[in-house]
């Protein structure tokens, strides 16, 4: 090609910012759309008598989540695509009824604080708290979400190994590019598998835990220490396990049971 043939030029600025507006617009007006379609939803649960039924479905938010990010992008990030969806979805649910978050932030509240939002956006109430007893017994009522720290000494997994009506259903951070897991959230809602997860299993079992992982890994159990106090100890395990489950049944421990599973990240 000759040097002085003309070259295919970029888009002017304003070209670009006049593009912008236009599809600003398109993603109001579907912005809009979804909004009153959740509000439709509200209104038919009414009409069935469903109103008071907490509406959170964690496993079909991993399965539309997973579904986004595995379709082709051109530039948008994982962390982009996830924090929208999550305010989407986030606001459809205050719409069909009670919903709130309870925080438990132990050594590191800041951290969680924003964990949490960025997990469950800005449409539900966000209170802070100071104990994890408190997170858990507002993950009792209507609409109720615990967050609880992963940094804490005081072994709230034990409560919820007594308590099978509060499962846990995600870890925060969702994204490995957030970081790692800093809380776990937990409410009375239902869990199943998701096709990549992680199950959160608590034990009393004495010994080194690396024994106890060595010990696991040996009957094709992979699974790591999160939490270590009281004599019971958390262990997040790779996969989707139940409670029935022959191996974790053969484990260590005197003390023992699943406490919940989640999506594993995203990203991941």
């Amino acid at each position: 090609m000759d040097a002085s043939d003309p070259k295919p030029t970029a888009r002017t600025l304003e070209a670009v910012r006049a593009r912008l507006d236009v599809v600003d617009q398109r993603l109001l007006e579907l912005i809009d759309e979804r909004a009153a379609l959740a509000g439709e939803v509200a209104a038919a649960k009414v009409a069935a008598g469903e109103s008071g039924r907490f509406a959170l479905r964690p496993t079909r938010e991993a399965e539309v989540l997973r579904n986004l990010l595995a379709r082709p992008r051109k530039a948008a990030t994982p962390g982009l695509v996830v924090r929208i969806w999550r305010e989407l979805m986030s606001d459809s649910l205050s719409r069909q009824g009670p919903y709130h978050l309870s925080v438990f932030g132990g050594g590191q509240a800041p951290v969680v604080r924003e964990a949490a939002r960025m997990r469950f956006g800005a449409a539900p109430p966000l209170a802070e708290v100071g104990r994890p007893e408190e997170a858990i017994a507002a993950a009792r009522t209507p609409g109720g979400v615990a967050i609880l720290a992963l940094d804490s000494r005081t072994p709230w997994w034990g409560r919820l190994l007594a308590d099978p009506t509060l499962r846990v259903f995600a870890a925060l951070p969702c994204l490995t590019a957030w970081g790692r897991p800093a809380a776990l959230a937990a409410a009375e809602v239902e869990i199943g598998p998701t096709g990549g997860d992680r199950t959160y299993w608590v034990t009393d079992a004495p010994g080194p835990p690396d024994r106890l992982v060595e010990t696991l890994s040996k009957d094709g159990v992979a699974a790591e220490l999160l939490g270590d106090a009281g004599g019971l100890r958390l262990f997040e395990l790779v996969g989707y396990y139940q409670s029935s489950d022959e191996r974790l049944a053969r484990a260590p421990g005197r003390l023992t049971g699943v406490i919940g599973a989640a999506s594993a990240p995203l990203d991941a």
